[in-house]
């Protein structure tokens, strides 16, 4: 099949949950004798490949600001995808979804991929989210199949658009994790006596709670910001003069490659305070070095599965606080660790989802087929 993807920044290496989604799947798709192009907006990129990992890049110009990147971009790129005769345009994520209406006017067949619900993340404004809710009806209601990464999503998307979608979880690599400790040392951090958290800087991420929690625990932990703002804004810079102001507190800026692996390699502890995820890559990712983890008790983080003592209520400073304490004194063996590993091994694999996700397009380019025996699940 000739594949077009739309709706992400691109690969390789550009930060974002719905970026690492496209790096690890379309690589897969690509090798399993498929044709895949990929969409990347121009502004995010640094290096114009032609392809990557077998995965044909184009690179389609988009505005960098926030309010209107994303659907100038989807617009240009279901245009391209038409261009390309591809038997499947694949969008990801509501925004772009405002696009699918357009593409199956120009005879495309569309998946969309709902990665959450956007509208509810505080860096958007009133317009902004109506515009975000309108995407995730019409994208869902006008494509031909919809692919959630979670139950969570899935019962959204059934409530709000009266849709079945096809349920198709996020995926981690299972990494071998870095002996060297050269990058860790060079930032002032010792091994397995730092907590770490890897995300963007927006609001929804709970990063502010995080540093103010951090303050008050009793240890000489210190605690590591991994991760930067897209677009940096007065929120971006508020928190980077709370971290920069407070003692024992590191950001390190966005870090990839050996960087990234070392970073995570050597956490004594991994902590994801936000308020509002799809299924969160950055958690699957720590679970895959076998890490600690603290996450908030939001649906997403819930649907994970974890231990109850691996959860602190959301917003709360004082039980983030406490848990924190808790969980650095009390530590993990290495059976434990072993145990996480082999978890995301078995339910967040990236070659059982490039399966699941080729039987979509199958479905959709045969869709005379029947269904009785479509090996994914429904909501």
């Amino acid at each position: 099949m000739k594949i077009f993807v739309a709706g992400t920044r691109g690969i390789p290496n550009i930060p974002g949950g719905v970026e690492k989604h496209c790096q690890e799947l379309y690589p897969l798709i690509a090798q399993n004798k498929n044709e895949v192009y990929l969409a990347t907006r121009t502004p995010y990129v640094s290096e114009f490949l032609d392809t990557w990992q077998s995965v044909r890049l184009k690179h389609v110009f988009a505005p960098r600001k926030k309010s209107i990147e994303a659907i100038v971009h989807t617009f240009l790129s279901v245009i391209c995808a038409k261009f390309t005769r591809a038997d499947i345009l694949h969008i990801h994520a509501i925004g772009p979804g405002l696009m699918v209406p357009f593409a199956r006017l120009l005879g495309l067949k569309v998946v969309l991929t709902n990665h959450g619900p956007d509208y509810e993340r505080e860096k958007w404004g009133p317009v902004a989210r109506v515009m975000l809710k309108i995407g995730e009806y019409l994208g869902c209601k006008f494509s031909n199949e919809t692919i959630a990464i979670s139950q969570i999503i899935s019962d959204i998307i059934n409530k709000r658009c009266d849709r079945r979608s096809i349920i198709i979880n996020n995926g981690v690599p299972l990494p071998e994790k870095s002996k060297s400790a050269e990058f860790v040392e060079s930032i002032g951090l010792g091994v397995g006596n730092y907590i770490l958290t890897v995300s963007r800087f927006v609001p929804e991420k709970g990063l502010g709670l995080l540093v103010k929690a951090f303050q008050g625990c009793k240890s000489d932990f210190q605690l590591v910001i991994a991760g930067d703002a897209d677009h940096e804004t007065e929120y971006s810079r508020k928190l980077k003069r709370l971290i920069d102001a407070s003692p024992n507190v590191i950001r390190t800026g966005y870090i990839t490659g050996e960087a990234l692996n070392q970073i995570f390699s050597h956490s004594g502890l991994f902590v994801l305070p936000s308020y509002h995820e799809g299924l969160p890559i950055a958690l699957l990712e720590a679970l895959s070095y076998g890490l600690p983890v603290l996450v908030s008790n939001i649906p997403a983080n819930l649907e994970v599965g974890l231990p109850e003592e691996r959860y602190f209520k959301s917003g709360d400073i004082a039980d983030l606080r406490e848990k924190m304490n808790y969980l650095i004194a009390k530590g993990m063996t290495d059976i434990e660790k072993e145990k996480l590993r082999y978890r995301i091994k078995n339910d967040y694999n990236w070659t059982q989802i490039d399966k699941q996700t080729i039987a979509v397009y199958k479905k959709v380019v045969t869709p005379q087929t029947s269904n009785s025996h479509h090996p994914l699940s429904h909501c």
